[in-house]
């Protein structure tokens, strides 16, 4: 599963896009520097039936932003994505999609 196909996924099982669930992180204090992977897990495990790999995939954009490696992007398989930045406004606005 490419990298934003994790995201798309978490949308369709939240009814919110990434970019909300970035700021609703935020508003919990989870963007801290000494906030942990395993406190974004449970939350969206018991607010929303996310499972571990689709959150540590949020986690990622917590951290980090949209920005992801290129190792994938063009590739061929399950794991490419179409750029290097991942959209956070909803799979329906994705110009790529």
């Amino acid at each position: 599963m490419s990298f934003q196909a994790y995201l798309d996924t978490i949308e369709k099982k939240t009814g919110k896009t990434p970019r909300e669930l970035v700021e609703e992180a935020r508003e919990r204090g989870f963007a801290e520097p000494s906030a942990k992977a395993g406190q974004v897990v449970s939350w969206l495990s018991e607010e929303y039936g996310v499972g571990r790999g689709h959150a540590m995939a949020l986690w990622h954009v917590i951290r980090n932003g949209p920005q992801i490696s290129a190792k994938h992007v063009g590739t061929e398989g399950s794991h490419s994505d179409a750029s290097d930045t991942l959209w956070l406004d909803g799979a329906a606005t994705n110009p790529a999609g």
